[in-house]
């Protein structure tokens, strides 16, 4: 029981967490003092009150980067968790239902889509299909089904043998019908866990091929921000690194944290092995 409360308590700081960072997204052109591109101060400025977070090499402030960097990362997180979560969810649910040469045929395109090497495709496939925001979202959809796929497949496949699902059957209802009022309400958690997974990468892989220079040049994000801090000369002999480099990393690791968090209750809810096996733990 012990556990369980604890785990509800984490699930209740993600959301706060996700929260705050989600209002901020929603309110960042209300509440940003400068545009992000916008020439406001000095260069590497310290923070002060006109410049809460300093000001970066050519005089830009931080904070309103930061601000627009979060209504990136969380657009590309809805984007690309979620074309992930409805393809794999379509292909989990049409292999687990249908079974047979079906089921054969996707898990074997999953299979070949889990054994490609993924960053190094990223790369490729993002420097080939341009660099708009969509697109690397899309790209990070493509590469990253398959784990929702199978995940709903295997649990598609366990319904299947359920009695009140045959019965359905036996009476001539149709698979659209089972599919939409049986099946998707039973597997609603699964889902929430693989599309917050999904959130989760898509925010942190987002940052790393802004990094490296690839993505959408015209936004700004957090990986973009870290990726200029990281081209400033000497940025770690002075206290600059303080307020350029780490804001954004301690961004991402708070709303990673808070995915994960959240993640962590709902797979109390969906596991109830899970959940007597840490309240049986907790009274040992």
């Amino acid at each position: 029981m012990a556990e369980g409360r604890r785990n509800r308590a984490l699930g209740w700081i993600g959301v706060a967490l996700v929260g705050m960072f989600v209002t901020l997204a929603l309110l960042a052109p209300v509440i940003r003092p400068y545009r992000a591109a916008a020439l406001s101060g000095s260069s590497l400025g310290a923070p002060n009150l006109h410049h809460l977070l300093g000001t970066n090499q050519i005089g830009q402030d931080l904070f309103s980067q930061m601000l627009d960097g979060a209504r990136t990362s969380l657009l590309v997180a809805v984007l690309a968790g979620g074309g992930a979560l409805v393809l794999g969810t379509a292909v989990g649910v049409l292999a687990g239902w249908r079974a047979g040469l079906v089921d054969m045929v996707l898990m074997r395109m999953v299979d070949v889509v889990l054994a490609m090497p993924r960053l190094p495709l990223l790369i490729v496939v993002g420097a080939f299909v341009g660099s708009s925001l969509r697109m690397v979202a899309l790209v990070i959809a493509l590469v990253f089904w398959p784990g929702t796929a199978r995940a709903v497949r295997s649990q598609v496949l366990s319904l299947r043998r359920r009695t009140h699902l045959k019965a359905a059957v036996g009476f001539g209802a149709s698979t659209g019908h089972i599919l939409r009022r049986h099946v998707i309400p039973e597997i609603g958690l699964i889902l929430v866990a693989q599309l917050l997974a999904a959130m989760g990468r898509a925010i942190l892989i987002e940052a790393g091929l802004a990094f490296l220079g690839i993505g959408d040049f015209s936004r700004t994000s957090w990986g973009s921000i870290m990726r200029a801090a990281r081209e400033s000369p000497g940025l770690y002999y002075g206290p600059t690194w303080l307020w350029w480099m780490l804001p954004p990393m301690m961004a991402i690791m708070l709303v990673l944290l808070g995915l994960t968090f959240i993640g962590v209750a709902v797979e109390q809810r969906i596991n109830p092995r899970l959940a007597r096996h840490t309240a049986g733990r907790a009274g040992t």
